[in-house]
């Protein structure tokens, strides 16, 4: 497993759900993984992915960020940069979902998901792009979701910022891949995280009923897409949203 060795990645929220994942199926690929969280360093969820990452063997580093503040997002691009010396990968994965119907939804919860999922996403990006643009090389994937592409009942924030993802996904993708830096986006099912667990009953038998495959899927089932599109097996992939969704999108 030696797709991604010499390479630097970081991923934000990475100290649970896919974000963990991704970091750690990242370093059994030769990585060195920069784990950047809300979460504080001293935290045991923070902890617990360190020693994940230790009994791989490889060098990572975790440090704490808030995606939605510019300051915070500057500080974690400086000390990765410090840190590694570079930054080959980027993933997007920080995000929150909360439930709520249009019509009773309050201005400050539409606020504090778009501000995660979409304005974080920005401002990592343009954290780390223009040293990936002045070597030519780079990759950047945004981790939307499938509700971005069909919509959610009490998920219209959630749904309008995954959205986003994808549109900037495919936007960012054109004006720089003939620079060397590919962008993409993976845009995930249902999955098996302390996301989906804090949703109501009601909602996981919903959205359980939608599902052709009969299930939800795990964070393993994830992993390879990001594999797959931070390694070379992914240098023909430019703008995409590709999907392991259990058939909810079909495309």
């Amino acid at each position: 497993m030696t797709a991604l060795v010499g390479r630097v990645a970081v991923v934000t929220g990475a100290a649970s759900g896919i974000g963990r994942g991704i970091a750690l199926a990242f370093a059994r690929e030769g990585a060195r993984v920069v784990v950047a969280d809300l979460a504080g360093a001293d935290s045991a969820t923070a902890s617990s992915v360190l020693s994940e990452l230790a009994a791989i063997g490889r060098e990572s580093v975790y440090l704490r960020c808030d995606v939605t503040d510019e300051a915070s997002v500057a500080g974690l691009a400086d000390a990765a940069i410090e840190r590694f010396g570079r930054v080959d990968i980027l993933v997007n994965n920080a995000g929150i979902f909360t439930e709520s119907l249009v019509q009773n939804m309050t201005a400050a919860d539409w606020d504090r998901v778009i501000d995660t999922n979409l304005r974080g996403t920005f401002l990592c990006t343009r954290a780390f792009i223009n040293p990936m643009l002045e070597r030519g090389d780079g990759r950047i994937i945004n981790i939307a979701s499938q509700l971005g592409q069909i919509g959610g009942v009490s998920a219209a924030h959630y749904a309008a910022s995954k959205a986003g993802v994808i549109g900037f996904t495919k936007s960012l993708a054109r004006e720089v891949a003939a620079r060397g830096v590919l962008v993409n986006a993976i845009a995930p099912g249902p999955i098996e995280t302390p996301l989906l667990a804090s949703e109501t009953e009601e909602w996981r038998s919903m959205k359980l009923a939608e599902l052709p495959i009969g299930r939800f899927g795990t964070v393993d089932e994830v992993t390879p897409t990001a594999v797959l599109l931070a390694s070379a097996g992914g240098s023909y992939y430019v703008g995409q949203t590709l999907g392991p969704n259990g058939g909810d999108v079909m495309l």
